[in-house]
C-alpha cells in the first residue's frame, strides 16, 4: 500500500515538473461576442434586411386593431350580413397575420444563425492565431469555472477581431 501511494505522488511530482513549461489560457466567448465590431455589423445587417418586413407586420397588427375597433364600436348599427363579413375579413387578416409573423421568425432565425455562424468562425480563428503567435499550448472556454487574470486572453481576442478585416 505505501508503495502505491509513493508511485502515485511520485507521478504528480513529475507531471508538475513537465508540465512547468506549459502555457494555459483562457478566452470568454460569451464577452467576445457581446463586444464583438463584427456581431454589432451584423446586427446592423439583419436590422436593414428585417426591418421593411417588420414595419409590415406592424402595419397589419394595426389594421387588425382597427377592425376590431370598428366592429366593437359598431356592432349594434351593422346590419347581421356586414358584421359576419366583417367578423370574417378580421379573422382572414388574423390568420394571414399569424402565418406572416411565423415565416418572419423563420426566416430571421435562419439568417441570425447564419451571421453567429459566420462570426464563431472569425472567433475561432482569431484565437487559433493568438495561440500560435503568442505559443499558447491550450486555449480554453466554456466550460470553465475558474480562470485567472494571468491566462485570460479575452481582450486579446477582442482586439485581434477589431483588427481583421470584415
Amino acid at each position: 500500500m505505501k508503495t502505491k501511494i509513493a508511485l502515485f505522488l511520485g507521478l504528480i511530482f513529475a507531471a508538475n515538473i513537465s508540465y512547468a513549461d506549459l502555457k494555459v489560457g483562457f478566452v470568454n466567448i460569451p464577452a467576445v461576442l457581446e463586444k464583438a465590431p463584427q456581431a454589432e455589423k451584423a446586427k446592423k445587417r439583419l436590422e436593414q434586411e428585417f426591418s421593411p418586413r417588420d414595419k409590415q407586420l406592424v402595419s397589419q397588427q394595426k389594421d387588425i386593431q382597427n377592425m376590431e375597433e370598428r366592429l366593437s364600436k359598431d356592432a349594434a348599427v351593422l346590419g347581421e350580413s356586414a358584421r359576419g363579413n366583417l367578423e370574417k375579413d378580421i379573422l382572414n387578416k388574423k390568420r394571414d397575420f399569424k402565418r406572416t409573423q411565423q415565416e418572419f421568425s423563420e426566416d430571421f432565425n435562419v439568417r441570425r444563425n447564419e451571421e453567429l455562424g459566420k462570426l464563431q468562425r472569425r472567433i475561432v480563428e482569431a484565437i487559433r492565431g493568438i495561440a500560435k503567435d503568442q505559443g499558447f499550448d491550450l486555449l480554453l472556454t466554456d466550460g470553465v469555472i475558474y480562470a485567472s487574470e494571468q491566462i485570460d486572453v479575452t481582450a486579446q481576442v477582442q482586439q485581434k477581431l477589431t483588427s481583421m478585416p470584415e
